[in-house]
């Protein structure tokens, strides 16, 4: 897998932990190791600016995705389809936010919304009830078991599993 990581902001973010964790959800949806994936870390206006052009919502939001080959998730035993995954687009700013607001540090929120862009780029999506049951469940999943991988021990609890009300 090829992911290409920039941090175009002044906020230190651990690249290499977003890099791992970004894996090791491609990893858990079987994606192929011939897969590009993008990740940009961007300030609020360039994301307000995102925002307003793809969602027509103002204001910054956390993460944004943009699929490019419509890659779908493989399964044991098959993997997806070799391609362009897409981009995901993260803000620190608003993400150290949210962690505040959640109990959680900045880094954990981070990697939370690295693993809803990959679902998204998979064709997630948590429109509605059941998707977004769906979703998040597996989102929580992997981000746990991601976390338990690096050793780092987090309650359960602490890790939302659905945006913030107002968001996406």
């Amino acid at each position: 897998m090829t992911i290409d990581l920039a941090n175009e902001t002044d906020v230190a973010v651990d690249l290499d932990e977003i890099h791992d964790c970004a894996r090791y959800a491609m990893d858990a949806m079987f994606v192929h190791p011939n897969v590009e994936l993008s990740i940009r870390i961007i300030d609020e206006a360039a994301m307000e600016t995102l925002h307003v052009q793809w969602m027509d919502l103002e204001g910054p939001t956390d993460v944004m995705s943009f699929p490019m080959d419509e890659l779908t998730p493989g399964r044991e035993g098959a993997l997806s389809d070799e391609g362009m995954l897409g981009d995901i687009v993260l803000c620190p700013t608003v993400a150290a936010a949210q962690a505040s607001a959640a109990g959680h540090d900045t880094m954990e929120e981070l990697l939370l919304l690295t693993v809803h862009g990959v679902l998204h780029l998979l064709g997630h999506d948590h429109a509605e009830a059941e998707e977004r049951l769906e979703m998040f469940e597996l989102q929580r999943t992997i981000l746990l078991t991601y976390l338990a991988s690096r050793g780092r021990s987090v309650e359960a609890g602490t890790i939302r599993i659905a945006p913030p009300s107002g968001r996406e």
